[in-house]
């Protein structure tokens, strides 16, 4: 089935603002997904580091969990299950190879809490301006291939956070109907860069792009952007959060994804 054949279905975006404590933030997470689906999402996507802001970069090893069972994967399938939504997780630190290093990883799964998809983010952010310092790279192994997946409603991609900046990313997904980005914007890049930059991942896609973000002060001290948000594939913003825990909805409408990409066809212009 292409988008153009399904009927308007609705998304949810949750923003958090994540503490080291797994068991409350994954309390927090189900409260919010509760919500959502109570709203009607067929689909409800969670921030990055939804389960574990920790004090530095390096505690995130020590709760990492091995594909397929852990504590946040079960936790993720069964809530699937219970709602029977698509819940795309955020991210969770999963074994690599590497002793001292995880992968950032978002797992998708399908309303029968089945994992769907496995995303292992890509660009690892690094920013130094004065006495502000973030080097993911101490931390986490990067994964090396786009992934998407099939809802019953259109194709979805995959991306996180830092991705944003990186568009070939996205042209590498193909032709997707709504591209989900996860992220913890620091509130100096947020501020600058975070919507300017969900508005044109969905223009030039010409698609919706939904974001769940951390939004926020934690308790490790780190401010988030939050700005949790649904963008159109014209670029319009049609739902946003500033900043606290919440859920932003609204709807995937095929019909505009087709009125947008048949009145500028854009993506049948490609040349490169």
């Amino acid at each position: 089935m292409t988008v153009s054949d399904a009927a308007a279905v609705r998304v949810a975006a949750i923003q958090m603002v994540s503490t080291p404590d797994v068991e409350r933030n994954l309390a927090d997470a189900e409260a919010l997904i509760a919500e959502a689906a109570g709203r009607g999402a067929n689909l409800v996507a969670l921030p990055e580091y939804f389960c574990f802001m920790g004090r530095s970069d390096r505690e995130k090893v020590a709760i990492r969990e091995r594909e397929g069972h852990g504590p946040v994967q079960d936790f993720l399938a069964a809530q699937a299950r219970r709602h029977g939504i698509y819940l795309a997780g955020g991210t969770l630190p999963l074994e690599c190879p590497d002793p001292d290093r995880v992968y950032n990883t978002a797992f998708v799964y399908g309303p029968d809490g089945a994992a769907l998809a496995r995303y292992d983010k890509i660009h690892l952010f690094n920013f130094r301006r004065g006495a502000e310092s973030y080097d993911e790279a101490l931390s986490i192994r990067p994964g090396a291939a786009p992934v998407g997946f099939d809802a019953a409603w259109g194709r979805v991609g995959l991306s996180t956070c830092y991705d944003l900046r990186f568009p070939e990313l996205y042209r590498a997904l193909g032709q997707v109907d709504l591209i989900l980005v996860p992220a913890a914007f620091t509130y100096t890049t947020g501020q600058a860069h975070w919507e300017i930059l969900l508005r044109a991942r969905a223009i030039e896609n010409q698609c919706y792009v939904l974001a769940p973000a951390q939004g926020g002060t934690h308790p490790n001290g780190r401010r988030t952007w939050g700005h949790a948000m649904l963008v159109d594939p014209w670029g319009a913003v049609q739902s946003v959060l500033p900043e606290g825990p919440g859920v932003v909805d609204g709807l995937l409408d095929p019909a505009r994804i087709a009125e947008v990409r048949a009145a500028l066809p854009a993506l049948r212009h490609r040349v490169l």
